[in-house]
């Protein structure tokens, strides 16, 4: 088991659930918080029993301010190569999240801004509490965005908005986020984790290498032509097709009854 010094990190019925657990300090990314979410992150891809991630935040006021800026002044001349180990970190779990078969929920309980926004952007679902806001925030300290949010951020709302989010730092409610599509849906903020946790077990009982091509397809689709594309999508198919969970898939439906899925 891996003793994460800035997360709390619980598996229980193949649902994996962090915590950014930095309350005293916004929940913001520090070096410690980047390599922890990076080793959660390996751990998610590499252990077999999570079929499902829950990413929220300690306390009902932060979901993350992003960065540590204290931790990163207190570097002096030596924070432009820090903020190259940070990022590094902050980066590969981002990826790894993202290219992982088990889905990654994002349930944003409090504010998220600068790098929790950023991180935000890149679950599979999104539920924001509806007493929530968020913000790019970056420009606001002189900084520019980092944690994959100038690759999500034009894809989900379009250049010209999310060139306007970005340089104006404009706070969006939860009502407005999910209408740009930045969040898949604001929630009562009483009722926030149990919806959350409902679909991480849903997920959990799923298909789970079946996730994961549909996660890698959409990720793919806005890169590709659509031959390319096509291409793709006859592999994974052909692919499911060797694994337990797409026969059994298949099995089900012909026998008219309901799939047991193993994630095999």
């Amino acid at each position: 088991m891996i003793d994460f010094k800035t997360l709390l990190f619980d598996v229980a019925d193949g649902v994996a659930t962090i915590t950014f657990n930095r309350p005293d300090e916004a929940n913001g990314i520090d070096a410690a918080m980047a390599r922890d979410l990076n080793q959660a992150a390996v751990r998610c891809d590499e252990d077999p029993e999570i079929r499902a991630v829950v990413i929220t935040g300690a306390g009902d006021r932060w979901f993350s301010a992003g960065g540590d800026l204290k931790s990163f002044h207190a570097e002096g001349d030596n924070m432009p190569a820090f903020l190259k180990g940070v990022t590094g970190d902050f980066h590969l779990a981002v990826s790894r999240f993202m290219r992982g078969d088990a889905p990654v929920i994002i349930a944003i309980n409090g504010t998220a801004a600068g790098g929790g926004m950023s991180f935000a952007l890149t679950g599979d679902i999104v539920l924001m509490a509806d007493t929530a806001v968020m913000t790019m925030a970056y420009t606001a300290a002189g900084l520019s965005p980092d944690g994959s949010s100038t690759w999500f951020l034009p894809r989900i709302v379009g250049l010209r908005k999310a060139m306007e989010l970005a340089l104006t730092n404009a706070k969006l409610t939860a009502a407005e986020a999910a209408d740009l599509g930045v969040v898949t849906r604001a929630v009562p903020a009483a009722d926030l984790m149990d919806e959350a946790m409902k679909l991480a077990r849903q997920f959990a009982a799923g298909p789970t290498r079946s996730y994961g091509a549909v996660k890698r397809l959409m990720q793919a689709s806005l890169e590709n032509p659509i031959e390319t594309q096509m291409e793709l999508e006859s592999r994974a198919l052909s692919d499911m097709t060797r694994g337990r969970d797409g026969r059994e898939g298949i099995d089900a439906f012909v026998s008219k009854r309901k799939p047991a899925f193993t994630g095999e």
